[in-house]
């Protein structure tokens, strides 16, 4: 299992550079994804968009940036992301798990300085990923078509409307100074860029990437909703579509 999750994990962040690039080819129509047309044109403008700016950004922010800050920085967005993932465990039902997130998030913002350490982990508590899209799923709410949004990449109509609920348990939104609060933004923005410079390669052998970035958002997606208690490579069968709703 721990395999299998740490490979659900790779996946989840590959899925993620979708929103920063790919070349569009002609595949047959898939009932997940009935507005492939604008979909395709969104993947090119997010990808022309990430050649322009975000990945020479992301370059210059490694190059003059030492290891060490740079860890720091992904464990302070980290240790936040704690948060809306401790809330949204609870309205799952997960209580222990949101327990469990809770802990991590006191322990590393007093122990660890603010999440600059992760201690929490080393003491055994499980970092955990959940978002409002992953919670409308487990209350049975189906995912809908698939949509690739402007500078968010690969998505569902129904994560599309939970980011709306996403925003308003960041962390980072709370901070009042409106500079202050842009500038983390974009901060953030670029550690999440920084993680994927890694994986770029790992995207050159698909005939059609578009494609392929959708297909595995589309089952990773279900495999988190399910906490993976089915197999990852199960596909869904036509007998079982309403199964495969989520």
């Amino acid at each position: 299992m721990n395999k299998r999750i740490t490979t659900i994990g790779r996946i989840a962040v590959l899925v993620t550079f979708a929103a920063l690039g790919g070349c569009a080819t002609t595949t047959e129509p898939n009932k997940d994804d009935p507005w492939e047309g604008w979909n395709r044109g969104v993947y090119k403008f997010n990808k022309a968009l990430d050649t322009a700016i975000a990945k020479p950004v992301t370059k210059g922010y490694k190059a003059i940036t030492p290891d060490v800050v740079e860890k720091g920085v992904s464990n302070i967005f980290s240790n936040l992301a704690d948060v809306p993932t401790m809330i949204n465990n609870l309205l799952q039902g997960k209580v222990t798990d949101s327990a469990s997130d809770l802990g991590r998030f006191v322990l590393n913002t007093t122990v660890g300085l603010a999440g600059i350490w992760d201690p929490a982990s080393k003491l055994g508590l499980e970092k955990h990923d959940e978002d409002f899209g992953q919670t409308l799923g487990a209350w049975g709410v189906g995912s809908g078509p698939y949509v690739m949004l402007p500078l968010v990449g690969p998505s569902t109509l129904r994560d599309t409307a939970a980011l709306i609920v996403d925003a308003q348990m960041d962390l980072i939104n709370e901070i009042d100074h409106k500079r202050t609060r842009y500038e983390v933004k974009v901060l953030q923005m670029i550690d999440g860029r920084a993680r994927l410079m890694a994986l770029e390669d790992q995207l050159e052998d698909a005939t059609d990437e578009y494609a392929f970035i959708r297909d595995v958002y589309l089952q990773n997606r279900r495999y988190k909703v399910l906490d993976g208690d089915i197999p990852f490579e199960e596909e869904c069968e036509e007998e079982d579509e309403e199964d495969c709703e989520f």
